[in-house]
């Protein structure tokens, strides 16, 4: 398998995961603000339970996905800190796969040249 279809292999897993983990950190927040805050009974309780363990077995699945794809592209330690946190603030997932499209696209053209046309439909 060449290098730029593992590039965009672990890009297009990366940005299913951040999509995926920015929902169900906006449901986490709610189940929160439900259960914490509006003190809902414990029929509501129990049916909206399974949030956070779900969340965070998306969260190590999304980690992952981060590490792919950070090592693929080769990228600095800055950018896999940045990428692992957004899956820890509500939105900010969203915007950081928005970012991390643009550090892709560029590396992609930069590292592979006239062979990214592919990547030019990120």
């Amino acid at each position: 398998m060449s290098t730029q279809r593992k590039a965009q292999g672990a890009w297009r897993f990366y940005q299913v995961m951040a999509f995926v983990t920015g929902v169900m950190l906006l449901l986490l927040v709610a189940e929160m603000v439900l259960v914490y805050l509006v003190g809902v009974g414990p029929d509501v309780e129990a049916a909206i339970g399974w949030i956070p363990f779900v969340h965070g077995w998306i969260y190590v699945v999304y980690v992952a996905s981060v590490f792919n794809l950070w090592s693929v592209m080769r990228w600095g330690l800055g950018r896999m800190v940045a990428l692992v946190a957004a899956g820890v603030v509500p939105v900010l997932s969203f915007v950081m796969e928005h970012r991390a499209r643009s550090w892709f696209a560029a590396d992609v053209v930069a590292r592979f040249g006239g062979e990214a046309a592919a990547a030019r439909r990120v």
